[in-house]
C-alpha cells in the first residue's frame, strides 16, 4: 500500500481514511471482542454508559482495552497505526489511551472538542497527538458517524473556534475494515445515531509526544498479566521502560 498520498492529505487536512485494513472476518472477531470487553468492563465496576460524557445512555464507552483483550495489544501497534503515527508525530510517542465507543440507535453527539486541547494547553503549533480510528462497522452520518471540521487542525487558539461550530462539521463514511487517521488538533464530535437498528463501532487509539502525560495511568491501570505479555515495543510505548519520558525527540518551536 501506497500511504504517501495519505500521509499528504494528513498533514493538509488533518485526517485521511485508509480503507482494507482489515478484513471482514477480522472486523467481526474484533467487534465481538469489544462487546465481551464491555461487560468484563462492567462485571469489573467501570461503567460503560452514563458516565457524564455522552447526553444519553445510547453510546457504549468502553476503556483501557489493552487490560480486557490481547487482540486489543495487537491493533495499539499495529504496523500501519505506527507508520501514520511516527509521520506526524515523530518516533517519540506514547499511546495515550485505548477506548472504543459504540453508538446505538438513539445516541446523541457530544461536546465539540479537540483532543490535543485536552492534554496540552493551547496554543497550538503543531501536532502534538493523533487519533488512528478503527472502523469495526461502516460509519455514515446517519449511524453516528464522528463528525470533524475540515481545516480545524490550523486552529491555534480555541478563540478561533467559529461561533457555528457545529454547523460546519461533516461526518467521516468509512467502511468497515478501514482506518481514519486523525491530527489531534482537528476539532470534533461524535454523531447522532438517528438509525432504528444500526450500530456504529469505533476504536480510538489516541497517541501523543513523549512529552505529554498519557491519559491512562498505565502502571495502574494494567493487570499483572497484562504487563507481562507485553512486548518491548509495547512497553516502550505505554511509557513502562526505563527511560520512560526521558526521551524526548523533538524540540518544541513556537
Amino acid at each position: 500500500m501506497d500511504l504517501t498520498a495519505k500521509k499528504k492529505q494528513l498533514n493538509d487536512e488533518g485526517y485521511c481514511i485508509i480503507s482494507d485494513v482489515l478484513d471482514a472476518a477480522s472486523v467481526t472477531a474484533l467487534r465481538d471482542k469489544l462487546w465481551a470487553a464491555a461487560d468484563l468492563s462492567e462485571a469489573r465496576g467501570l461503567r460503560t454508559r452514563n458516565i457524564g460524557i455522552d447526553p444519553n445512555e445510547h453510546n457504549v464507552r468502553v476503556f483501557n482495552l489493552i487490560d480486557l483483550d490481547p487482540a486489543f495489544i495487537d491493533i495499539a501497534q499495529h504496523d500501519l497505526a505506527m507508520d501514520i503515527v511516527t509521520h506526524l508525530l515523530g518516533p517519540d510517542f506514547l499511546l495515550s489511551n485505548l477506548t472504543a465507543n459504540i453508538a446505538l440507535p438513539g445516541a446523541k453527539s457530544m461536546k465539540i472538542h479537540s483532543d490535543q486541547g485536552i492534554v496540552v494547553p493551547e496554543p497550538w503549533f503543531n501536532p502534538w497527538s493523533i487519533n488512528i480510528i478503527w472502523c469495526l462497522d461502516d460509519i455514515y452520518e446517519a449511524n453516528g458517524a464522528t463528525r470533524f471540521i475540515p481545516g480545524s487542525q490550523h486552529y491555534k487558539w480555541a478563540s478561533e473556534l467559529p461561533a457555528d461550530a457545529a454547523a460546519r462539521t461533516v461526518a467521516f463514511e468509512a467502511k468497515a475494515g478501514s482506518v481514519i487517521a486523525m491530527d489531534g488538533r482537528t476539532w470534533h464530535t461524535s454523531g447522532a445515531n438517528v438509525t432504528k437498528d444500526k450500530q456504529r463501532a469505533l476504536l480510538f487509539g489516541y497517541y501523543s509526544s513523549a512529552f505529554i502525560r498519557p491519559q491512562q495511568n498505565w502502571n495502574a491501570a494494567l493487570s499483572e498479566t497484562t504487563l507481562n505479555s507485553l512486548n518491548p515495543q509495547m512497553r516502550e510505548m505505554l511509557g513502562l521502560g526505563a527511560v520512560a519520558n526521558t526521551r524526548l525527540g523533538r524540540v518544541l518551536v513556537t
